[in-house]
């Protein structure tokens, strides 16, 4: 059964364009970003390799991962940043190539919601590929108004990403995400009735 992965940029619309277009499948849906959360509130190996590299301080009183310390620790320090994906990137890509293999003996789709799929290079693992893009300018402004950064962390989280031009240069198909909700769920039916379509899902 085909493998779908489904990439963007920070803040380009990836989340709610997978939320749009996964009902319109039988499929089990994997959320990376959901995962490396679950992996810092809940994993004891995680949370110790993260204390033993960053420090007691990016921790809460009671214990638990500070996540918006240690965000902002990792988008202004390159090599933190890759200590911090190389404490969460194998778990992260054990788990959801486990179920991928599992995918294949199924009926359903498996759809891979995973920001950093070029940057960790799993291309192979997909049959097709989306990327969900916006302009530099709604990025910003997505990231300051809904999730109250400031300018510099939100300008270093974008840039500590690929550039989303080599993206959708890669992509099989791109949703284009500056306009209205509407717009991108029209997109999301769009996408699903020609991936019915296409012969790998006979």
């Amino acid at each position: 059964m085909p493998c779908l992965g489904i990439t963007g940029g920070i803040a380009t619309g990836k989340s709610s364009f997978v939320k749009a277009v996964s009902p319109l499948f039988p499929a089990e849906v994997f959320d990376a970003d959901r995962c490396s959360r679950e992996l810092l509130t809940h994993d004891p190996q995680v949370q110790l390799e993260v204390r033993q590299y960053f420090g007691g301080h990016v921790f809460t009183a009671e214990g638990s991962v500070d996540r918006v310390k240690l965000r902002e620790l990792v988008f202004s320090d390159c090599s933190g940043r890759k200590a911090l994906e190389a404490i969460l990137h194998p778990r992260i890509r054990e788990r959801w190539t486990s179920l991928a293999l599992t995918a294949k003996a199924s009926t359903d789709w498996l759809i891979v919601d995973i920001p950093l799929l070029f940057e960790t290079r799993v291309e192979d693992y997909f049959n097709s590929i989306i990327v969900v893009a916006c302009s530099a300018r709604n990025q910003i402004e997505r990231l300051i108004q809904t999730r109250k950064l400031d300018t510099e962390i939100a300008s270093q989280m974008m840039a500590s990403q690929l550039e989303l031009r080599v993206k959708m240069q890669q992509a099989g198909h791109v949703i284009w995400n500056d306009g209205s909700i509407s717009c991108m769920e029209q997109q999301a039916v769009l996408a699903a009735d020609y991936f019915k379509k296409v012969p790998w899902m006979k």
